[in-house]
C-alpha cells in the first residue's frame, strides 16, 4: 500500500483501450481513485473487478464517464450542460489514508472540433467551464481535487478560468523541480506518442508529493496518476 492516496484519471477512447491493460494498470499502481472518460462497459467490467466501488456509466458514443473507488463512496451527478461531471465525497471513516473528508470531481469537457461544428461546441464548452465555476464559489470545499480530459491545453480560456480557482497540480509539481509537465495526448496514428497537455489535475487545499504519466495499451492518451497529501 503507498502511504498517499493514489488518484488516476484516464481518457479510455471510446473502448479502444484494453480493458484488461487498465485493469493490469490499476492494480500494478495500487491506484485508490479513478476518474474515467469516454468509458465503454468492457472497461468497466475489468476495472469493477479491481476497484469495485463508485459508480461507473458506460456508454459507446463516446460518453461513457465515472469514478471507480478502492473503498465505499457515493459518486453523484454534477450537472452540466450537455456532459456531467461526477462528485464523490470520501470520508476518513471509510479512507484509512485520509484525516479529512476530499472531494473528488471528475471532468470531461466538450472538445472544441470535430461533430457537431464549433459553432455547437464552443457555447457547451463555456457552459460546462461557467457550470464547473459556480459550483465550485457556490459549494466551497476545503479539499478537492478536480481531474479529468479538459480538451485544453494551458494555453486555453478553459483552462486559464480554472486556474483562478485550482491549482494546476502537476504543473506546480513539475516547477518546483525546475522541469515541465509532459504532454498527455496523442492521435491516435501518432502510436503512443503524445504531443498536448490536456488531461489536467486541479487541486484547492490538497498537495502533490508525486505525478505520473503511464500509457494504456490502445488509448489516445495516457494515464495520469498523483500521489495526493
Amino acid at each position: 500500500m503507498t502511504p498517499y492516496l493514489r488518484l488516476m484519471t484516464a481518457n479510455l477512447f471510446n473502448g479502444r483501450a484494453r480493458p484488461e491493460a487498465i485493469a493490469q494498470l490499476i492494480e500494478r499502481l495500487e491506484v485508490d481513485v479513478a476518474c474515467f472518460q469516454e468509458l465503454a462497459p468492457e472497461q468497466a467490467e475489468a476495472i469493477q473487478t479491481v476497484l469495485p466501488f463508485g459508480k461507473l456509466d458506460p456508454r459507446t458514443d463516446h460518453e461513457g464517464a465515472g469514478i471507480a473507488l478502492r473503498h465505499p463512496g457515493q459518486v453523484d451527478r454534477l450537472p452540466l450542460p450537455d456532459r456531467d461531471a461526477r462528485v464523490t465525497h470520501l470520508d476518513p471513516r471509510d479512507w484509512p489514508l485520509l484525516d479529512t473528508p476530499l472531494e473528488v470531481v471528475a471532468v470531461h469537457l466538450q472538445a472544441p472540433h470535430g461533430n457537431p461544428p464549433p459553432w455547437i461546441t464552443l457555447p457547451r464548452r463555456r457552459g460546462q467551464i461557467a457550470g464547473l465555476v459556480d459550483y465550485f464559489e457556490s459549494v466551497p470545499h476545503p479539499h478537492r481535487v478536480v481531474a479529468g480530459d479538459f480538451n485544453a491545453t494551458p494555453l486555453w480560456p478553459a483552462y486559464r478560468r480554472l486556474c483562478q480557482h485550482l491549482t494546476d497540480g502537476p504543473h506546480a509539481l513539475a516547477r518546483s523541480r525546475g522541469r515541465r509537465p509532459s504532454p498527455t495526448w496523442g492521435p491516435a496514428f501518432a502510436a503512443g506518442r503524445r504531443l498536448l497537455r490536456i488531461d489536467h489535475i486541479f487541486t484547492g487545499g490538497v498537495e502533490l508529493i508525486e505525478c505520473t504519466l503511464h500509457p494504456i495499451e490502445g488509448s489516445d492518451h495516457s494515464a495520469l496518476i498523483a500521489d495526493l497529501a
